[in-house]
Protein backbone atom coordinates (compact mmCIF):
# COMPACT_ATOMS: atom_id res chain seq x y z
CA UNK A 1 0.00 0.00 0.00
CA UNK A 2 1.46 3.17 -1.41
CA UNK A 3 1.63 6.09 1.47
CA UNK A 4 1.74 9.68 0.55
CA UNK A 5 5.21 12.04 2.21
CA UNK A 6 4.31 15.45 3.52
CA UNK A 7 7.26 16.77 4.91
CA UNK A 8 5.65 19.15 7.18
CA UNK A 9 7.52 22.65 8.32
CA UNK A 10 6.59 24.08 11.16
CA UNK A 11 4.88 27.73 11.63
CA UNK A 12 7.84 29.46 12.88
CA UNK A 13 11.46 28.02 11.39
CA UNK A 14 12.42 24.29 10.45
CA UNK A 15 13.62 22.36 13.30
CA UNK A 16 17.06 21.24 13.49
CA UNK A 17 16.06 17.50 13.53
CA UNK A 18 14.27 17.81 9.97
CA UNK A 19 17.10 16.61 7.50
CA UNK A 20 17.34 18.54 4.36
CA UNK A 21 19.79 15.47 3.15
CA UNK A 22 17.64 13.07 2.31
CA UNK A 23 17.55 11.07 -0.71
CA UNK A 24 15.51 8.74 -2.42
CA UNK A 25 16.82 5.87 -0.72
CA UNK A 26 15.42 7.04 2.47
CA UNK A 27 11.97 7.84 0.95
CA UNK A 28 11.79 4.23 -0.32
CA UNK A 29 13.34 2.77 3.02
CA UNK A 30 10.10 4.76 5.00
CA UNK A 31 7.58 4.91 1.86
CA UNK A 32 7.77 0.75 1.39
CA UNK A 33 8.35 -0.45 -2.13
CA UNK A 34 6.39 1.80 -4.02
CA UNK A 35 7.77 5.65 -3.57
CA UNK A 36 5.67 8.04 -4.12
CA UNK A 37 6.27 10.58 -7.16
CA UNK A 38 5.88 13.77 -5.64
CA UNK A 39 4.97 15.20 -9.08
CA UNK A 40 1.81 13.48 -9.14
CA UNK A 41 0.41 15.56 -6.06
CA UNK A 42 -3.06 16.91 -7.55
CA UNK A 43 -2.61 20.21 -5.51
CA UNK A 44 0.03 22.50 -6.66
CA UNK A 45 2.72 23.27 -3.70
CA UNK A 46 2.34 26.25 -1.91
CA UNK A 47 4.27 27.75 1.10
CA UNK A 48 1.17 30.14 1.53
CA UNK A 49 -1.81 29.22 4.26
CA UNK A 50 -5.15 28.21 2.12
CA UNK A 51 -6.76 31.50 2.89
CA UNK A 52 -4.31 33.32 0.58
CA UNK A 53 -4.53 30.66 -2.22
CA UNK A 54 -6.76 33.12 -3.82
CA UNK A 55 -5.29 36.65 -3.30
CA UNK A 56 -4.94 38.60 -6.24
CA UNK A 57 -1.31 39.25 -5.73
CA UNK A 58 0.12 35.45 -4.99
CA UNK A 59 -1.94 33.79 -8.24
CA UNK A 60 -0.04 35.42 -10.28
CA UNK A 61 3.32 34.41 -8.01
CA UNK A 62 5.31 31.21 -9.16
CA UNK A 63 5.19 29.75 -5.86
CA UNK A 64 1.93 28.60 -6.68
CA UNK A 65 3.19 26.47 -9.80
CA UNK A 66 3.44 23.17 -9.88
CA UNK A 67 7.26 21.44 -10.76
CA UNK A 68 5.79 20.96 -14.07
CA UNK A 69 4.24 23.99 -14.90
CA UNK A 70 7.38 26.22 -13.66
CA UNK A 71 9.52 27.46 -16.03
CA UNK A 72 12.70 25.38 -17.32
CA UNK A 73 15.07 28.09 -15.58
CA UNK A 74 13.29 27.85 -12.16
CA UNK A 75 13.71 24.10 -12.43
CA UNK A 76 17.16 24.28 -13.15
CA UNK A 77 17.63 26.84 -10.05
CA UNK A 78 15.64 25.02 -8.14
CA UNK A 79 18.24 21.83 -8.46
CA UNK A 80 19.72 21.06 -4.62
CA UNK A 81 23.40 21.33 -4.96
CA UNK A 82 23.58 17.58 -3.72
CA UNK A 83 21.06 14.65 -4.41
CA UNK A 84 18.09 14.71 -5.78
CA UNK A 85 15.32 17.77 -6.23
CA UNK A 86 12.90 17.41 -3.11
CA UNK A 87 9.23 19.30 -2.95
CA UNK A 88 8.66 20.81 0.40
CA UNK A 89 4.84 21.11 1.41
CA UNK A 90 3.40 23.32 4.18
CA UNK A 91 0.59 21.30 5.42
CA UNK A 92 -1.68 25.27 6.62
CA UNK A 93 -1.88 26.44 10.28
CA UNK A 94 -5.18 26.49 11.79
CA UNK A 95 -7.93 29.14 10.45
CA UNK A 96 -8.07 30.55 13.33
CA UNK A 97 -4.52 31.63 13.42
CA UNK A 98 -4.77 35.56 12.79
CA UNK A 99 -1.16 36.12 11.82
CA UNK A 100 -1.32 33.07 9.26
CA UNK A 101 -4.32 33.85 8.28
CA UNK A 102 -2.90 37.81 7.16
CA UNK A 103 0.92 36.82 6.34
CA UNK A 104 2.31 33.99 3.86
CA UNK A 105 5.31 32.48 5.29
CA UNK A 106 7.58 32.10 2.19
CA UNK A 107 11.38 30.27 3.39
CA UNK A 108 12.74 31.35 -0.39
CA UNK A 109 11.99 33.52 -3.36
CA UNK A 110 10.78 32.47 -6.65
CA UNK A 111 14.15 32.81 -8.22
CA UNK A 112 16.61 32.16 -5.73
CA UNK A 113 14.40 29.32 -3.69
CA UNK A 114 16.12 27.34 -0.72
CA UNK A 115 18.62 24.74 -1.66
CA UNK A 116 20.48 22.14 0.40
CA UNK A 117 22.81 24.47 3.30
CA UNK A 118 26.51 24.58 3.14
CA UNK A 119 28.26 22.36 5.64
CA UNK A 120 28.12 25.41 7.91
CA UNK A 121 24.64 26.32 8.00
CA UNK A 122 22.22 24.16 10.22
CA UNK A 123 19.34 25.05 9.22
CA UNK A 124 17.65 27.08 6.43
CA UNK A 125 16.81 30.41 7.90
CA UNK A 126 20.55 30.33 8.39
CA UNK A 127 21.50 30.13 4.95
CA UNK A 128 19.07 32.87 4.09
CA UNK A 129 20.51 35.06 6.53
CA UNK A 130 23.90 34.19 5.52
CA UNK A 131 23.39 35.27 1.81
CA UNK A 132 21.38 38.34 3.03
CA UNK A 133 18.19 37.28 1.06
CA UNK A 134 15.17 39.53 1.34
CA UNK A 135 11.88 37.51 0.27
CA UNK A 136 10.48 39.13 -3.07
CA UNK A 137 6.72 38.42 -3.17
CA UNK A 138 3.90 40.46 -3.80
CA UNK A 139 1.53 41.17 -0.59
CA UNK A 140 -2.17 41.98 -1.53
CA UNK A 141 -1.05 45.75 -0.42
CA UNK A 142 1.45 45.89 -3.26
CA UNK A 143 -0.44 46.27 -5.75
CA UNK A 144 -2.16 49.67 -4.93
CA UNK A 145 0.68 50.75 -3.23
CA UNK A 146 2.98 50.75 -6.67
CA UNK A 147 -0.06 52.71 -8.19
CA UNK A 148 -0.11 55.25 -5.35
CA UNK A 149 3.67 55.63 -5.95
CA UNK A 150 2.92 56.01 -9.83
CA UNK A 151 0.27 59.13 -8.79
CA UNK A 152 2.19 61.23 -6.45
CA UNK A 153 5.37 60.34 -9.06
CA UNK A 154 7.04 64.44 -9.62
CA UNK A 155 9.86 65.64 -11.06
CA UNK A 156 12.58 66.43 -8.99
CA UNK A 157 13.04 70.16 -9.65
CA UNK A 158 9.39 70.57 -8.54
CA UNK A 159 11.03 70.82 -5.05
CA UNK A 160 12.92 73.94 -6.43
CA UNK A 161 9.99 75.96 -7.90
CA UNK A 162 7.47 78.04 -5.69
CA UNK A 163 4.59 76.51 -7.20
CA UNK A 164 5.30 72.94 -5.99
CA UNK A 165 7.62 73.48 -3.37
CA UNK A 166 5.20 73.07 -1.06
CA UNK A 167 2.55 70.06 -0.87
CA UNK A 168 0.79 70.86 2.54
CA UNK A 169 -2.07 72.22 0.88
CA UNK A 170 -6.36 71.37 1.87
CA UNK A 171 -9.32 72.27 0.47
CA UNK A 172 -9.38 75.69 2.81
CA UNK A 173 -6.39 76.79 1.14
CA UNK A 174 -7.84 75.92 -2.37
CA UNK A 175 -10.79 77.96 -1.30
CA UNK A 176 -8.89 80.81 -0.45
CA UNK A 177 -6.91 81.17 -3.47
CA UNK A 178 -9.88 80.55 -5.89
CA UNK A 179 -12.17 82.58 -4.06
CA UNK A 180 -8.75 85.42 -4.58
CA UNK A 181 -8.09 84.92 -8.09
CA UNK A 182 -11.62 84.22 -9.39
CA UNK A 183 -13.62 87.42 -8.36
CA UNK A 184 -11.63 90.79 -8.88
CA UNK A 185 -12.43 94.33 -10.31
CA UNK A 186 -13.06 93.52 -13.28
CA UNK A 187 -16.37 92.43 -12.08
CA UNK A 188 -17.63 95.85 -11.25
CA UNK A 189 -17.62 95.96 -15.27
CA UNK A 190 -20.59 93.46 -15.50
CA UNK A 191 -23.20 96.31 -15.70
CA UNK A 192 -21.64 97.96 -18.55
CA UNK A 193 -22.29 94.43 -20.60
CA UNK A 194 -25.86 94.62 -19.55
CA UNK A 195 -26.41 98.38 -20.99
CA UNK A 196 -25.74 96.68 -24.59
CA UNK A 197 -27.43 93.45 -23.98
CA UNK A 198 -30.32 94.41 -21.91
CA UNK A 199 -32.31 92.89 -18.79
CA UNK A 200 -33.15 89.47 -20.27
CA UNK A 201 -29.83 88.89 -22.26
CA UNK A 202 -27.66 90.08 -19.98
CA UNK A 203 -28.94 87.86 -17.33
CA UNK A 204 -29.39 84.71 -19.32
CA UNK A 205 -25.90 84.87 -20.68
CA UNK A 206 -24.51 85.61 -17.80
CA UNK A 207 -25.95 82.65 -16.28
CA UNK A 208 -24.54 80.10 -19.09
CA UNK A 209 -21.29 81.66 -19.07
CA UNK A 210 -21.13 80.83 -15.18
CA UNK A 211 -22.39 77.31 -15.51
CA UNK A 212 -19.84 76.76 -18.77
CA UNK A 213 -16.67 77.99 -16.90
CA UNK A 214 -17.70 76.32 -14.06
CA UNK A 215 -17.97 72.98 -16.33
CA UNK A 216 -14.85 73.60 -17.55
CA UNK A 217 -13.06 74.08 -14.33
CA UNK A 218 -14.69 70.51 -13.14
CA UNK A 219 -12.44 69.15 -16.07
CA UNK A 220 -9.23 70.54 -15.32
CA UNK A 221 -9.63 69.68 -11.32
CA UNK A 222 -9.99 65.89 -12.57
CA UNK A 223 -7.08 66.62 -15.66
CA UNK A 224 -4.25 67.38 -13.48
CA UNK A 225 -3.68 63.28 -12.54
CA UNK A 226 -2.80 61.30 -15.28
CA UNK A 227 -3.83 58.19 -13.79
CA UNK A 228 -2.17 55.31 -16.36
CA UNK A 229 1.25 57.66 -16.68
CA UNK A 230 1.42 58.87 -12.74
CA UNK A 231 2.42 62.53 -13.90
CA UNK A 232 1.03 65.51 -11.98
CA UNK A 233 0.26 68.36 -14.51
CA UNK A 234 1.01 71.11 -11.69
CA UNK A 235 1.09 74.14 -14.67
CA UNK A 236 -1.82 74.79 -17.25
CA UNK A 237 1.31 75.25 -19.67
CA UNK A 238 2.54 70.93 -18.91
CA UNK A 239 -1.50 70.10 -19.40
CA UNK A 240 -1.35 71.94 -23.05
CA UNK A 241 2.09 70.51 -24.10
CA UNK A 242 1.33 66.82 -23.70
CA UNK A 243 -2.39 67.39 -25.08
CA UNK A 244 -1.79 69.36 -28.33
CA UNK A 245 2.72 68.75 -28.37
CA UNK A 246 4.65 71.11 -27.42
CA UNK A 247 4.67 73.30 -30.65
CA UNK A 248 0.73 73.54 -30.93
CA UNK A 249 0.71 73.76 -27.05
CA UNK A 250 2.53 77.16 -27.01
CA UNK A 251 1.11 78.39 -30.02
CA UNK A 252 -2.27 78.12 -28.74
CA UNK A 253 -1.93 78.66 -24.25
CA UNK A 254 1.31 80.71 -23.99
CA UNK A 255 0.72 84.60 -25.35
CA UNK A 256 -3.04 84.13 -23.07
CA UNK A 257 -1.47 82.65 -20.32
CA UNK A 258 1.29 85.08 -20.42
CA UNK A 259 -1.46 88.22 -20.39
CA UNK A 260 -3.44 86.36 -17.56
CA UNK A 261 -0.37 86.48 -15.04
CA UNK A 262 1.69 89.07 -15.95
CA UNK A 263 -0.98 91.52 -18.19
CA UNK A 264 -3.10 91.24 -14.48
CA UNK A 265 -0.43 92.13 -12.69
CA UNK A 266 -0.11 95.49 -14.55
CA UNK A 267 -3.50 95.95 -14.76
CA UNK A 268 -3.38 95.70 -10.44
CA UNK A 269 -1.41 98.38 -10.41
CA UNK A 270 -2.83 100.74 -12.69
CA UNK A 271 -6.36 99.98 -10.70
CA UNK A 272 -4.41 100.04 -7.21
CA UNK A 273 -2.53 103.37 -7.76
CA UNK A 274 -5.21 104.90 -8.94
CA UNK A 275 -7.72 103.86 -6.24
CA UNK A 276 -4.77 104.93 -3.73
CA UNK A 277 -4.70 108.33 -4.95
CA UNK A 278 -8.93 108.43 -4.89
CA UNK A 279 -8.50 107.05 -0.86
CA UNK A 280 -5.85 109.79 -0.07
CA UNK A 281 -8.35 112.14 -1.81
CA UNK A 282 -11.55 110.89 0.34
CA UNK A 283 -9.65 111.14 3.53
CA UNK A 284 -8.53 114.30 2.94
CA UNK A 285 -11.63 115.80 2.38
CA UNK A 286 -12.77 113.92 5.69
CA UNK A 287 -10.18 115.55 7.86
CA UNK A 288 -9.56 119.10 6.14
CA UNK A 289 -5.81 117.89 5.65
CA UNK A 290 -3.60 120.23 3.34
CA UNK A 291 -1.52 117.82 2.62
CA UNK A 292 -1.12 117.98 -1.43
CA UNK A 293 -1.53 114.15 -3.22
CA UNK A 294 0.91 112.77 -4.98
CA UNK A 295 1.15 112.25 -8.78
CA UNK A 296 -0.67 108.86 -10.34
CA UNK A 297 2.81 107.63 -11.29
CA UNK A 298 4.11 108.33 -7.80
CA UNK A 299 0.66 106.35 -6.70
CA UNK A 300 1.41 103.57 -9.09
CA UNK A 301 5.21 103.34 -7.33
CA UNK A 302 3.83 103.10 -4.35
CA UNK A 303 1.28 100.47 -4.97
CA UNK A 304 4.37 98.56 -6.74
CA UNK A 305 6.60 98.54 -3.61
CA UNK A 306 4.27 97.13 -1.51
CA UNK A 307 3.02 94.22 -3.89
CA UNK A 308 6.66 93.34 -4.43
CA UNK A 309 7.47 93.73 -0.83
CA UNK A 310 4.70 90.92 -0.38
CA UNK A 311 5.81 88.86 -3.07
CA UNK A 312 8.91 87.84 -1.25
CA UNK A 313 7.19 85.02 0.40
CA UNK A 314 8.62 81.73 -1.15
CA UNK A 315 6.06 79.54 -2.25
CA UNK A 316 2.02 79.30 -3.47
CA UNK A 317 1.11 77.76 0.35
CA UNK A 318 3.17 80.49 2.23
CA UNK A 319 0.53 83.27 0.48
CA UNK A 320 -2.69 81.46 1.89
CA UNK A 321 -3.28 84.03 4.28
CA UNK A 322 -2.73 86.53 1.98
CA UNK A 323 -4.87 84.96 -0.49
CA UNK A 324 -7.38 84.79 2.70
CA UNK A 325 -7.17 88.26 3.09
CA UNK A 326 -7.79 88.82 -0.80
CA UNK A 327 -10.93 86.89 -0.92
CA UNK A 328 -12.22 88.56 2.17
CA UNK A 329 -11.76 91.87 0.75
CA UNK A 330 -12.76 90.93 -2.74
CA UNK A 331 -16.34 90.24 -0.94
CA UNK A 332 -16.36 93.39 1.02
CA UNK A 333 -15.94 95.53 -1.72
CA UNK A 334 -18.27 93.93 -4.23
CA UNK A 335 -21.34 93.48 -1.25
CA UNK A 336 -20.22 97.13 -0.21
CA UNK A 337 -20.32 98.83 -3.77
CA UNK A 338 -23.86 97.58 -5.00
CA UNK A 339 -25.32 97.69 -1.35
CA UNK A 340 -24.60 101.60 -1.70
CA UNK A 341 -25.97 101.36 -5.18
CA UNK A 342 -29.02 99.94 -4.57
CA UNK A 343 -29.79 101.81 -1.17
CA UNK A 344 -28.95 105.26 -2.99
CA UNK A 345 -31.78 104.31 -5.79
CA UNK A 346 -32.16 104.61 -9.32
CA UNK A 347 -31.16 107.54 -10.83
CA UNK A 348 -33.56 110.16 -12.37
CA UNK A 349 -33.71 109.64 -16.01
CA UNK A 350 -32.60 105.80 -15.96
CA UNK A 351 -33.09 103.67 -19.42
CA UNK A 352 -32.86 100.34 -19.40
CA UNK A 353 -33.16 99.63 -23.47
CA UNK A 354 -30.23 98.27 -24.66
CA UNK A 355 -27.73 101.22 -26.08
CA UNK A 356 -27.04 100.19 -29.86
CA UNK A 357 -25.50 102.54 -31.69
CA UNK A 358 -24.45 102.74 -35.54
CA UNK A 359 -24.59 100.29 -38.23
CA UNK A 360 -26.06 96.35 -37.87
CA UNK A 361 -22.47 95.50 -38.00
CA UNK A 362 -22.00 98.42 -35.33
CA UNK A 363 -24.55 96.52 -32.98
CA UNK A 364 -23.45 93.08 -33.66
CA UNK A 365 -19.93 94.19 -32.83
CA UNK A 366 -21.46 96.00 -29.49
CA UNK A 367 -23.05 92.69 -28.44
CA UNK A 368 -19.64 90.43 -29.10
CA UNK A 369 -17.77 93.13 -26.99
CA UNK A 370 -20.58 92.93 -24.10
CA UNK A 371 -19.69 88.58 -24.39
CA UNK A 372 -15.79 89.51 -24.10
CA UNK A 373 -16.51 91.81 -20.58
CA UNK A 374 -18.54 88.67 -19.10
CA UNK A 375 -15.84 86.23 -20.13
CA UNK A 376 -13.33 88.35 -18.89
CA UNK A 377 -15.23 88.65 -15.63
CA UNK A 378 -14.23 84.73 -15.21
CA UNK A 379 -10.81 84.77 -15.33
CA UNK A 380 -8.81 82.45 -13.38
CA UNK A 381 -8.50 79.33 -14.76
CA UNK A 382 -4.71 79.40 -15.71
CA UNK A 383 -4.04 79.23 -12.05
CA UNK A 384 -6.79 75.92 -11.12
CA UNK A 385 -3.90 73.81 -11.97
CA UNK A 386 -1.12 75.36 -10.09
CA UNK A 387 -3.27 75.58 -6.80
CA UNK A 388 -3.80 72.01 -6.99
CA UNK A 389 -0.55 71.30 -7.41
CA UNK A 390 0.02 72.55 -3.53
CA UNK A 391 -1.59 69.28 -2.49
CA UNK A 392 -0.77 66.25 -1.53
CA UNK A 393 -2.17 62.73 -3.37
CA UNK A 394 -1.92 59.31 -3.42
CA UNK A 395 -4.53 57.02 -4.59
CA UNK A 396 -6.25 56.56 -1.14
CA UNK A 397 -6.65 60.28 -1.02
CA UNK A 398 -5.95 62.11 -4.69
CA UNK A 399 -6.20 65.71 -4.62
CA UNK A 400 -9.18 66.29 -7.02
CA UNK A 401 -11.24 65.71 -3.82
CA UNK A 402 -10.09 68.46 -1.31
CA UNK A 403 -9.48 70.73 -4.60
CA UNK A 404 -13.08 70.44 -5.68
CA UNK A 405 -14.85 71.05 -2.50
CA UNK A 406 -12.39 74.50 -2.28
CA UNK A 407 -13.74 74.98 -5.92
CA UNK A 408 -17.72 74.56 -5.06
CA UNK A 409 -17.56 76.97 -2.24
CA UNK A 410 -15.69 79.44 -3.44
CA UNK A 411 -17.57 79.79 -6.71
CA UNK A 412 -20.80 79.91 -4.37
CA UNK A 413 -19.71 82.75 -2.65
CA UNK A 414 -18.15 84.48 -6.27
CA UNK A 415 -21.92 83.99 -7.56
CA UNK A 416 -23.39 85.87 -4.56
CA UNK A 417 -21.06 88.63 -5.41
CA UNK A 418 -21.27 88.50 -9.64
CA UNK A 419 -25.12 88.18 -10.09
CA UNK A 420 -26.01 90.97 -7.40
CA UNK A 421 -23.48 93.21 -8.58
CA UNK A 422 -24.45 92.89 -12.05
CA UNK A 423 -27.97 93.19 -11.54
CA UNK A 424 -27.58 95.76 -9.09
CA UNK A 425 -25.61 98.58 -10.56
CA UNK A 426 -27.45 97.94 -13.68
CA UNK A 427 -30.70 98.37 -11.90
CA UNK A 428 -29.47 101.68 -10.13
CA UNK A 429 -27.69 103.47 -13.06
CA UNK A 430 -28.60 101.45 -16.45
CA UNK A 431 -27.12 103.45 -19.40
CA UNK A 432 -25.51 106.35 -17.48
CA UNK A 433 -23.29 103.84 -15.97
CA UNK A 434 -19.57 104.66 -16.37
CA UNK A 435 -17.27 102.69 -19.04
CA UNK A 436 -14.94 101.84 -16.43
CA UNK A 437 -17.42 100.21 -13.94
CA UNK A 438 -19.72 100.45 -10.63
CA UNK A 439 -16.15 101.76 -8.33
CA UNK A 440 -16.63 104.79 -10.47
CA UNK A 441 -20.08 105.07 -10.50
CA UNK A 442 -19.62 105.31 -7.04
CA UNK A 443 -17.53 108.32 -6.37
CA UNK A 444 -19.31 109.96 -9.48
CA UNK A 445 -22.82 109.71 -8.79
CA UNK A 446 -22.48 109.39 -4.59
CA UNK A 447 -19.52 111.37 -3.42
CA UNK A 448 -21.52 113.77 -2.06
CA UNK A 449 -24.51 111.58 -0.60
CA UNK A 450 -22.72 108.30 0.59
CA UNK A 451 -20.65 108.99 3.98
CA UNK A 452 -16.63 109.16 3.38
CA UNK A 453 -16.20 106.64 5.75
CA UNK A 454 -17.89 104.36 3.36
CA UNK A 455 -16.20 105.36 0.75
CA UNK A 456 -12.71 105.05 2.40
CA UNK A 457 -13.41 101.74 3.05
CA UNK A 458 -14.48 100.53 -0.50
CA UNK A 459 -11.36 101.99 -1.74
CA UNK A 460 -9.04 100.50 0.93
CA UNK A 461 -10.69 97.18 0.30
CA UNK A 462 -10.01 97.46 -3.38
CA UNK A 463 -6.25 98.42 -2.72
CA UNK A 464 -5.87 95.09 -0.33
CA UNK A 465 -7.37 93.01 -2.86
CA UNK A 466 -5.19 94.43 -5.44
CA UNK A 467 -2.21 93.61 -3.40
CA UNK A 468 -3.14 90.45 -2.41
CA UNK A 469 -4.17 89.51 -6.06
CA UNK A 470 -1.05 90.82 -7.73
CA UNK A 471 1.13 87.34 -5.32
CA UNK A 472 -1.30 85.00 -6.86
CA UNK A 473 -1.50 85.86 -10.24
CA UNK A 474 2.72 87.12 -10.47
CA UNK A 475 3.97 83.15 -8.69
CA UNK A 476 3.26 81.27 -12.04
CA UNK A 477 5.74 83.71 -13.56
CA UNK A 478 8.11 83.75 -10.45
CA UNK A 479 7.69 79.88 -11.50
CA UNK A 480 8.69 80.21 -14.95
CA UNK A 481 11.65 82.45 -14.56
CA UNK A 482 12.63 80.23 -11.27
CA UNK A 483 12.42 77.27 -13.66
CA UNK A 484 15.18 78.90 -16.91
CA UNK A 485 17.66 79.21 -13.78
CA UNK A 486 17.05 75.98 -12.39
CA UNK A 487 16.80 74.01 -15.55
CA UNK A 488 20.41 75.61 -16.28
CA UNK A 489 22.20 74.92 -13.47
CA UNK A 490 20.38 72.00 -11.83
CA UNK A 491 20.28 73.35 -8.47
CA UNK A 492 17.17 75.59 -6.46
CA UNK A 493 17.52 79.49 -6.95
CA UNK A 494 19.52 80.94 -3.83
CA UNK A 495 17.43 83.62 -1.65
CA UNK A 496 18.90 86.74 -2.91
CA UNK A 497 18.40 85.36 -6.91
CA UNK A 498 14.81 85.13 -5.81
CA UNK A 499 14.97 88.61 -4.40
CA UNK A 500 16.49 90.27 -7.69
CA UNK A 501 14.07 88.02 -9.65
CA UNK A 502 10.75 89.32 -8.01
CA UNK A 503 11.81 92.72 -7.82
CA UNK A 504 12.85 92.51 -11.23
CA UNK A 505 9.23 91.97 -12.15
CA UNK A 506 7.74 93.97 -9.98
CA UNK A 507 9.27 96.81 -11.54
CA UNK A 508 8.68 95.68 -15.02
CA UNK A 509 4.97 95.71 -14.21
CA UNK A 510 5.42 99.45 -13.14
CA UNK A 511 6.83 100.51 -16.27
CA UNK A 512 4.28 98.73 -18.26
CA UNK A 513 1.68 100.34 -16.54
CA UNK A 514 2.94 103.80 -16.75
CA UNK A 515 3.69 103.13 -20.43
CA UNK A 516 0.04 101.97 -21.25
CA UNK A 517 -1.97 103.03 -18.63
CA UNK A 518 -4.98 102.42 -21.23
CA UNK A 519 -4.89 98.70 -20.63
CA UNK A 520 -8.03 98.32 -17.98
CA UNK A 521 -9.84 100.02 -21.12
CA UNK A 522 -9.44 96.95 -22.94
CA UNK A 523 -12.00 94.34 -21.46
CA UNK A 524 -13.45 93.02 -24.50
CA UNK A 525 -10.80 92.45 -26.53
CA UNK A 526 -8.59 90.95 -23.80
CA UNK A 527 -11.92 88.57 -22.97
CA UNK A 528 -12.04 87.54 -26.50
CA UNK A 529 -7.91 86.27 -25.78
CA UNK A 530 -8.34 85.10 -22.51
CA UNK A 531 -11.83 83.62 -23.57
CA UNK A 532 -10.05 79.60 -24.99
CA UNK A 533 -8.34 79.14 -21.97
CA UNK A 534 -11.28 79.41 -19.55
CA UNK A 535 -13.77 77.63 -21.91
CA UNK A 536 -12.07 76.15 -24.65
CA UNK A 537 -9.22 74.10 -24.21
CA UNK A 538 -10.46 72.40 -21.51
CA UNK A 539 -12.87 70.67 -23.60
CA UNK A 540 -10.62 69.48 -26.18
CA UNK A 541 -7.90 68.22 -23.60
CA UNK A 542 -10.87 66.38 -21.85
CA UNK A 543 -11.69 64.65 -25.64
CA UNK A 544 -8.07 64.00 -25.88
CA UNK A 545 -7.16 62.79 -22.41
CA UNK A 546 -10.29 60.67 -21.27
CA UNK A 547 -11.23 59.86 -24.70
CA UNK A 548 -15.08 59.59 -24.08
CA UNK A 549 -17.26 57.15 -25.76
CA UNK A 550 -17.63 58.51 -29.40
CA UNK A 551 -21.00 60.00 -29.93
CA UNK A 552 -21.89 60.05 -26.24
CA UNK A 553 -23.20 62.69 -24.91
CA UNK A 554 -20.16 64.13 -23.51
CA UNK A 555 -18.48 63.77 -26.48
CA UNK A 556 -21.33 65.70 -28.03
CA UNK A 557 -20.76 67.88 -25.15
CA UNK A 558 -17.23 68.38 -25.52
CA UNK A 559 -17.08 68.83 -29.11
CA UNK A 560 -20.05 71.82 -29.35
CA UNK A 561 -18.61 73.85 -26.20
CA UNK A 562 -15.23 73.50 -27.71
CA UNK A 563 -16.11 74.40 -31.48
CA UNK A 564 -18.50 77.26 -30.27
CA UNK A 565 -16.06 78.61 -28.13
CA UNK A 566 -13.66 78.51 -30.41
CA UNK A 567 -15.95 80.40 -33.65
CA UNK A 568 -16.75 82.87 -30.14
CA UNK A 569 -13.19 83.78 -29.57
CA UNK A 570 -12.31 84.87 -32.93
CA UNK A 571 -15.58 86.81 -33.03
CA UNK A 572 -14.87 88.72 -29.80
CA UNK A 573 -11.13 89.30 -31.26
CA UNK A 574 -12.41 90.88 -33.94
CA UNK A 575 -15.29 92.89 -32.15
CA UNK A 576 -12.76 94.37 -29.57
CA UNK A 577 -10.50 95.91 -32.46
CA UNK A 578 -13.30 97.22 -34.45
CA UNK A 579 -15.04 98.81 -31.29
CA UNK A 580 -11.31 100.31 -30.69
CA UNK A 581 -11.22 101.63 -34.05
CA UNK A 582 -14.71 102.78 -34.36
CA UNK A 583 -15.38 104.64 -30.93
CA UNK A 584 -11.66 105.79 -30.67
CA UNK A 585 -9.05 105.41 -27.21
CA UNK A 586 -7.37 107.68 -25.98
CA UNK A 587 -3.48 106.22 -26.13
CA UNK A 588 -2.15 108.04 -23.79
CA UNK A 589 1.06 106.42 -23.68
CA UNK A 590 3.55 107.41 -20.56
CA UNK A 591 0.52 109.64 -19.79
CA UNK A 592 -1.28 107.84 -16.56
CA UNK A 593 -4.76 109.95 -15.39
Amino acid sequence: MDVPLCLISKQKTFEPELKLDLDMADIKDHGGSNPTNLSSVDSPPTSAPSSLINSPSLARSPLLQSPDQQSPDHQQAAKPKTGQKITFISIPPPSHSPFMSQTPYVPGTPDRPVTMPPSGARTPMAYIRSRNLTPRFLTPLGSPLRKALRITKLDPTDAWLPITESRNGNAYYAAFHTLCSGIGIQALILPVAFTILGWAWGVILLTLAFIWQLYTLYMLVNLHEDHETGVRYSRYMQLANATFGERLGKTLALFPIIYLSAGTCIALIIIGGSTAKIFFQVVCAATDCKAQTLTVVEWYLVFTCGAVLLSQLPNLNSIAGISLVGAITAVGYCTTIWLVSVTEGRLPNVSYNPVRIGSEVSKIFDVLNALGIISFAFRGHNLVLEIQATMPSSEKHPSTVPMWKGVKVSYTIIAMCLFPLAIGGYWAYGHLIPSSGMLTALFVYHSLDVPKSIQALASILVIINALSSFQIYGMPTFDELESIYVTRFKKPCSWWLRVIIRTAFGFTCFFMAVAIPFLASLAGLVGGIALPVTLVYPCFMWLKVKKPKVYSLQWWVNWVLGVLGTCLSGLLIAAGVYVIIDNGIKFNFFKPE
